[in-house]
C-alpha cells in the first residue's frame, strides 16, 4: 500500500532508479521548462522535487516545438557514480539526447545527440562488457535497438528490430532490465488511453531474440472498474526488502461514469510478483494525495526559489522577477493562446483545489489561469478601465471561447479558481467532470469583501480525455500587456 499517486498532477512516463542515496524518478514534461523534473525519496512514500535535467533552453530546444511535442518519455539510470538520462525531444526539438550528471539535482550536461535513434521513448542498458544498448519505439515498426558509443553519440551498428510486441496496438515505452540470466523487455501497448497495458518479453541476451510472456499483458486496467485507468508505461526497480516494485502512469477519472480525468497522467507505484520466471503486477492501490497548503507571499520576500515553477517553452525568469513590492510578471502582447505566453505555472496536484492570487494591474493586464494547451484553458483576466477594473472570465475549448465580464473598484483585487469533484449522484450531474468556479473580489480599501461568481464550468472540457494535450492542468498567473504585480498566491489542495 503506497500513497498513490506518488507523483500527483501531470507526471507521465515515469522512470526510476535506486541508488545508495535513495530513489529517483523522472517524468515527461513536454513543452514546459525547466524540463524533466527529478523527484527523490528515501522511503518510496515521501517524494520531493529536487531539480530538473534541462534548465537551459538550448539543452532541449523547445522554442518552436508544437503541442503535444517536446520532452517525451525519459529513462533514468545510474552507473559507476554517474546519472544518465536519455530522452526524445519530439516534433522539432533536438531528437534523442543523452544527459549526464553526478548529482541528480543538477547541473546536468548540455547533452549529446544520438542521431541514429529516430523514434521515441529511448531506454538505456549496459551488458557485462559495458556496451550501451539504446532500445526505442518507432511506429508503426517493431521496437528497435542500437548499440551506441555514449561518449560521442555515434551508433556502433544500424538500428534493428527487437520485438514486435504482444500483438496489441502501438508497442512503445521499452525498458530493458537484467534479472539473473534473463533480460526482460517491458513495453507499453494499446495506446495511452483506456486500452493501455504493460507487456513483457525475455531473452538470454540483450539483443534478443525475445519470447513474450504467456500472461501478457502483465498489467492493465482495461475493462476493469479500477479507480486508476490508462495504466501503462512501466519501469522496474528493487524494493528495500529485495522484492520488485513497478512505477507506471495512470489517470484518476472522476464521477460515476469514470469518464473524465482532470489531472492528466500521474505516477503510481505497485509491486511485482515473480511466478515461473515471469513478472505479475498488481493494479495500484489508490490512497489519494494528502492535503497541501502553500502560500507565496511575494510582497514580503518570496521569489521563484520553489523548483515547481515552470513556463511554456521558456524559463520563468525570462518574464518574471521578484521586487520589494511583489513578483512582476511582464506581458509581451500574448495571451494563453500563444506558443510562448507569459504564464508562470505549477502542476495542479489535487482533484479539489482553491487557488487565490492578489494582483495589482494598474500597470498591465493579466490574471489567473489553468492551462492544458494553447486551445484548451480557462482563467480570469483583469485590466484597469478608468476608475474601475474590468474582469473577464474566459473558457477556451478547441479554440472556441466564451467569456463573462464584471467590474470591481480600482485597486488590488483577488482572483480565485476553485475546483471540486462532481457529486456522486446522476441526478446532480455526476456524468460530467469536476466543478470549476471562477471568482473575483476587490482588495481595495473600503470596498466590499463579497466575492463575485463570474461563472461555473463543467471540467469535462479540461480533462485528459478531451484536451488530448498529453500533459495535465497547470495553474498560475499570467500577463498579457505591461507589468502585472503579484502580491501573493495561495494554493490549497485536497482529494
Amino acid at each position: 500500500m503506497y500513497s498513490n499517486p506518488i507523483l500527483p498532477g501531470f507526471n507521465p512516463d515515469p522512470s526510476i532508479v535506486r541508488t545508495p542515496d535513495g530513489y529517483y524518478v523522472v517524468t515527461s514534461s513536454f513543452e514546459y521548462l525547466p524540463a524533466l523534473p527529478i523527484y527523490h525519496s528515501m522511503d518510496l512514500e515521501s517524494w520531493r522535487l529536487v531539480g530538473h535535467v534541462a534548465t537551459r533552453e538550448h539543452q532541449v530546444q523547445l522554442a518552436n516545438v508544437p503541442t503535444p511535442g517536446g520532452v517525451w518519455a525519459p529513462t533514468l539510470r545510474h552507473r559507476d557514480g554517474v546519472f544518465y538520462l536519455i530522452v526524445s525531444v519530439f516534433l522539432g526539438g533536438r531528437g534523442c539526447v543523452l544527459f549526464t550528471a553526478t548529482d541528480p539535482a543538477g547541473p546536468w550536461s548540455d547533452g549529446t545527440v544520438i542521431a541514429s535513434v529516430d523514434g521515441i521513448d529511448p531506454d538505456l542498458a549496459w551488458d557485462d562488457e559495458g556496451t550501451a544498448y539504446v532500445t526505442f519505439a518507432r511506429h508503426p515498426d517493431a521496437i528497435q535497438q542500437v548499440r551506441v558509443d555514449l561518449a560521442t553519440g555515434e551508433a556502433l551498428e544500424a538500428p534493428r528490430p527487437l520485438w514486435p510486441g504482444s500483438g496489441l496496438y502501438a508497442p512503445e515505452g521499452p525498458h530493458l532490465h537484467r534479472r539473473g540470466e534473463w533480460w526482460y523487455l517491458l513495453a507499453a501497448e494499446g495506446g495511452t488511453d483506456r486500452g493501455h497495458a504493460v507487456t513483457v518479453a525475455r531473452s538470454r541476451r540483450p539483443e534478443g531474440p525475445f519470447e513474450p510472456a504467456p500472461n501478457n499483458p502483465i498489467l492493465t486496467a482495461a475493462g476493469k472498474g479500477s479507480p486508476v485507468q490508462n495504466t501503462g508505461h512501466a519501469d522496474l526497480f528493487e524494493l528495500p526488502d529485495g522484492g520488485t516494485g513497478m512505477t507506471l502512469l495512470g489517470v484518476r477519472p472522476v464521477g460515476l461514469t469514470q469518464a473524465f480525468s482532470p489531472l492528466g497522467r500521474e505516477t503510481f507505484l505497485t509491486t511485482v510478483e515473480w511466478i515461473d520466471g515471469w513478472p505479475h503486477a498488481r493494479l495500484p492501490h489508490v490512497a489519494g494525495t494528502g492535503p497541501e497548503q502553500i502560500e507565496y507571499d511575494f510582497a514580503n520576500g518570496a521569489g521563484l526559489e520553489d523548483p515547481a515553477w515552470m513556463a511554456v517553452r521558456r524559463m520563468p525568469s525570462e518574464f518574471a522577477h521578484p521586487t520589494p513590492r511583489g513578483l512582476v510578471v511582464r506581458g509581451e502582447g500574448n495571451t494563453l493562446d500563444a506558443p510562448r505566453p507569459s504564464f508562470l505555472a505549477q502542476r495542479q496536484r489535487h482533484l479539489g483545489i482553491e487557488c487565490r492570487v492578489v494582483l495589482d494591474v494598474s500597470a498591465g493586464t493579466g490574471g489567473l489561469a489553468v492551462r492544458n494547451a494553447e486551445d484548451n484553458w480557462f482563467g480570469i483576466e483583469a485590466a484597469r478601465e478608468g476608475e474601475a477594473i474590468r474582469v473577464t472570465a474566459r473558457a477556451v475549448v478547441a479554440s472556441f471561447e466564451r467569456s463573462w465580464e464584471a467590474k470591481v473598484p480600482d485597486g488590488d483585487l483577488e482572483l480565485a479558481i476553485l475546483t471540486s469533484p462532481p457529486p456522486r449522484d446522476f441526478s446532480a450531474g455526476a456524468v460530467g467532470g469536476d466543478r470549476i468556479r471562477l471568482l473575483v473580489r476587490s482588495s481595495a480599501p473600503h470596498s466590499s469583501t463579497e466575492e463575485v461568481l463570474l461563472t461555473e464550468l463543467d471540467g469535462r472540457h479540461w480533462s485528459f480525455e478531451t484536451a488530448k494535450a498529453f500533459t495535465g492542468r497547470a495553474f498560475g498567473v499570467f500577463a498579457i500587456e505591461g507589468e502585472v504585480l503579484v502580491r501573493r498566491l495561495d494554493y490549497c489542495g485536497a482529494d
